[in-house]
């Protein structure tokens, strides 16, 4: 199999300030664990500079297998009842103004973690009032009442990735189904959230297919969009297909604003939690 070569708008230098030394050293000293450092995310230096990081709960292995993802997949261990209780002080101890909370899908689970997932976003903000939540949730089989867990708890923005286009969907996830997915959406939406969702290009979509995939988020409510260039973690995972110009983004960041979606971040190096924290202030005056 042939792999192509990473361009030059790919590579990225690290800069850092002293904000980002505070947060990197009280991860180090309290062995937090983050997936901005754990996930190697390009923009970690930029999003805590800015007081923004995003935590992983639930565990480390997840019961889908996705074939973008190297996240670890086998049979988890029973959730942490101690874990929201530890990461609400791992942010009061980052003195973080924004953070981002997701988690491995948990089919192993009766409700899938959604009460875990209602404890900690409880147990966070009771202990960080001033800090904004965003939470990237897995489907929950697009299941009202597990939704309603997480609903109930009021973070600032619930997120949920579509990833990629129809198409594509049986090949680059599992168990996932894109109209799951809509579903999820559309039902966080019509429940009064700011919904968000984020996608890959790289894979083989086409621009049409990219156009469609805007048009099923906005009908779906949601008002928020990311749009990052897929990197393959590893080779046990799906190719790149194609490396995306810049131009591209930004002209998908120029349609999906005309089309009516509030924010689009779009850019090589996005990421769903990119720049997470300038979503929050046009949304919460509006």
């Amino acid at each position: 199999m042939t792999y192509l070569r990473k361009p030059e708008w790919l590579k990225t230098q690290l800069k850092s300030d002293l904000k980002f030394e505070m947060v990197n050293r009280i991860v180090k000293e309290h062995n937090l664990h983050t997936i901005c450092s754990s996930g190697r995310c390009p923009n970690m230096c930029e999003c805590w500079n800015k007081g923004t990081a995003t935590f992983m709960i639930l565990g480390d292995i997840c019961t889908r297998r996705c074939r973008f993802c190297n996240t670890a997949t086998g049979r988890p261990l029973p959730p942490d009842p101690a874990e929201p209780a530890h990461l609400a002080e791992s942010v009061r101890l980052m003195q973080l103004r924004h953070a981002v909370i997701t988690a491995v899908t948990r089919d192993d689970l009766p409700d899938q973690g959604a009460a875990h997932w209602a404890a900690t976003i409880r147990t966070v903000k009771a202990a960080n009032p001033h800090t904004t939540l965003e939470v990237l949730i897995p489907d929950f089989d697009a299941r009202p009442e597990l939704l309603d867990l997480v609903i109930a708890e009021r973070p600032e923005i619930i997120s949920h990735n579509l990833e990629t286009v129809r198409r594509l969907t049986p090949q680059v996830r599992t168990k996932a189904r894109y109209d799951t997915s809509l579903d999820v959406l559309r039902y966080l939406s019509a429940h009064g959230v700011t919904t968000k969702t984020g996608i890959m290009l790289g894979l083989g979509e086409t621009e049409d297919e990219v156009l469609a995939l805007m048009d099923d988020a906005l009908a779906a409510g949601c008002s928020i969009l990311t749009i990052g260039q897929y990197m393959q973690p590893s080779r046990r995972n799906i190719p790149v297909a194609a490396y995306i110009h810049p131009d591209q983004f930004a002209e998908y960041k120029r349609i999906g604003l005309a089309k009516g979606f509030r924010i689009v971040e779009s850019a090589p190096l996005v990421r769903s939690s990119y720049c997470a924290e300038r979503h929050i202030t046009p949304l919460s005056v509006s």
